[in-house]
């Protein structure tokens, strides 16, 4: 059985996002186990001199455990056109090492319009060279409108897209094991 990490990159408990996540995880039992991370704020801030030298214990945990998974899906919000600082600061910890490289990674966006979020963190994780595509990515705009907090998605079409992403990823995570 396959393992994925889900990060959730919202800052608020019990977001959409999470909601999100949790319906992946139900909708791939089949095909891997997935582990949730969803409270970014026990992570300390990004200190650039700590980055090789004296890691955090915290941050030396987030980074073996990235780099064990069969694979990654970050499902985010946008904050400000951007990306939420708890998500940036874990991916920061990251760039120093090569836990991403090669991973094979899913990109959710689900907020109320996304588009320059979804962008940035698309081209962060090509930086990090994690293995994503426009299959194992989604961007759902309007989210507040399409699934409910309890991770009912109530928009055909938004549960069309996400179960196609969902089926993407688990083959890019099936030719990656194939190809190792």
């Amino acid at each position: 059985m396959k393992h994925v990490l889900g990060i959730c990159g919202s800052a608020s408990q019990n977001s959409t996002n999470l909601s999100i996540l949790r319906r992946i995880a139900a909708l791939s039992a089949a095909n891997f186990r997935m582990e949730i991370i969803d409270d970014l704020t026990v992570f300390p801030h990004f200190t650039t001199a700590q980055t090789l030298a004296h890691v955090p214990k915290q941050i030396e945990e987030i980074r073996a455990k990235i780099d064990q998974v069969d694979g990654v899906i970050i499902c985010t919000p946008a904050y400000v056109f951007s990306i939420p600082s708890g998500l940036k600061n874990i991916i920061e910890w990251c760039v120093s090492t090569t836990v991403f490289t090669d991973k094979p990674t899913g990109l959710i966006t689900a907020s109320a319009h996304g588009e320059k979020g979804h962008a940035e963190l698309t081209l962060i994780m090509q930086t990090l060279q994690a293995t994503l595509s426009e299959k194992t990515s989604l961007l759902i705009q309007g989210v507040k409108g399409k699934v409910t907090t309890e991770g009912e998605i109530v928009d055909p079409k938004t549960a069309e897209a996400l179960s196609l992403v969902v089926q993407s990823f688990s083959d890019l995570l099936l030719s990656a094991t194939s190809t190792k």
